[in-house]
């Protein structure tokens, strides 16, 4: 996995007033903090490569040796200026640890345009300010996207009383849809178990606006077969910790201790998403807002979704069938991500002309 634990290879220097990091043999400097990054005390830096110039002396940008070296990584992911965003992430409980080991061992496997790439990564034990106690910090290293997650792209525009066209939303969610099926087509089967606009990184551009989806750390194998009544609570115990509420399938907030559980929950996430892409918020999240006294489980189960009546959100019935569609609430008749696929590119030749 390109994981070390030696202290070495993830340390802070001070090079003038700027910190350089080392992951592995690759060295950074920080240009600044981007934001935070799930657990307390993680965070995402802007970094820059420091690579040897031909003189052997060091200078900040690509050059002949560095990431842009490394062997298995797409030419497309590598940065023009050098710049990279770094996921530092604070580990302080061994099932913290394997969490992330996981986290890296499944992004590791995934090699897709709409799908943010681990370039590289190192996992490095620390020791305790205070008690001396041993933990470990961990260094994600991925191209750098600026422009934000589609629900800062989305909130900044109604915030400006604007939306997305119609070609443009159906676009974006074509992305979405080819990152997963590349998720969904390994044997077997992985499910993304965080499809969110959270989760997707969009990169503003004329023609088409670039999606490509992220955060694996929930990432698992999407089959599992439930059994038991046991097993059955031990996947919505593992559902309401790693699945966000908003956007998760009604198998996983009541599942039956006889079911087949697949990667059709992301599918259901998916057309959350693309009612979050045109309102604004889940479909469940908007229906909460409008019924009285009723809790999520009881909406989300009931899958009657509302629609917004805000003016200027006016979108085509078809949208509104699509995502009726993919919001099944029983699995075995949600449709796969296949399906989705052909369906989206029905609509997007009918609303390209």
């Amino acid at each position: 996995m390109g994981c070390s634990f030696s202290g070495l290879n993830a340390l802070y220097d001070t090079v003038g007033a700027a910190a350089d990091i080392w992951v592995n043999d690759h060295r950074f400097r920080v240009l600044r903090r981007l934001g935070d990054a799930g657990p307390a005390g993680s965070s995402v830096f802007l970094v820059k490569e420091v690579v040897a110039a031909t003189d052997g002396t060091a200078g900040a940008g690509p050059g002949a040796v560095g990431i842009a070296k490394k062997k298995g990584v797409d030419p497309s992911h590598i940065s023009a200026d050098g710049t990279y965003a770094l996921k530092k992430v604070l580990i302080q409980s061994d099932q913290h640890l394997e969490l992330v080991r996981q986290e890296i061992k499944v992004s590791s496997q995934f090699s897709h345009p709409n799908l943010l790439p681990l370039l590289e990564n190192a996992i490095i034990a620390v020791k305790g300010v205070q008690d001396g106690s041993q933990n470990h910090e961990a260094y994600l290293l991925f191209p750098v996207h600026l422009d934000g997650t589609l629900q800062d792209v989305t909130k900044a525009m109604q915030e400006k009383k604007e939306h997305f066209p119609t070609i443009t939303i159906l676009q974006i969610f074509r992305q979405l849809c080819a990152g997963l099926k590349h998720m969904h087509s390994f044997e077997p089967p992985y499910a993304h178990n965080g499809v969110k606009p959270d989760n997707v990184l969009i990169t503003q551009r004329k023609e088409q606006h670039l999606a490509i989806l992220m955060d694996f750390e929930s990432a698992r194998p999407a089959r599992r077969a439930i059994r038991s009544q046991a097993e059955a609570l031990q996947l919505q115990e593992w559902a309401s910790e790693h699945c966000s509420e908003l956007y998760r399938a009604p198998e996983l907030w009541e599942c039956p201790s006889h079911a087949d559980i697949d990667e059709r929950t992301d599918v259901w996430s998916l057309g959350c998403t693309l009612y979050a892409m045109m309102y604004g918020k889940s479909p469940f999240e908007y229906e909460l807002d409008e019924a009285a006294g009723e809790s999520l489980v009881t909406v989300i189960k009931s899958a009657q979704v509302k629609w917004s009546t805000e003016t200027g959100s006016s979108y085509p019935d078809s949208l509104r069938q699509f995502i009726t569609w993919m919001l099944q609430p029983h699995p075995a008749v949600r449709p796969h991500i296949d399906d989705v696929i052909i369906h989206v590119d029905k609509l997007i030749a009918k609303y390209s002309t």
